[in-house]
């Protein structure tokens, strides 16, 4: 039993790091995307 529950956990742990990387790189190119669309307002409206 303690071999079946500590593969579990190193699932468990891994699965949740894959996760949190994922959502850390979605997140940033989703603020990069919308700030250069900001700029891009930003400009249009200058002119």
């Amino acid at each position: 039993m303690d071999e079946q529950l500590r593969t579990i956990l190193i699932i468990i742990v891994s699965v949740s790091i894959f996760g949190l990387l994922v959502f850390v790189y979605v997140k940033n190119t989703i603020r990069n995307k919308i700030n250069k669309l900001v700029e891009d307002e930003k400009k249009k409206k200058l002119k």
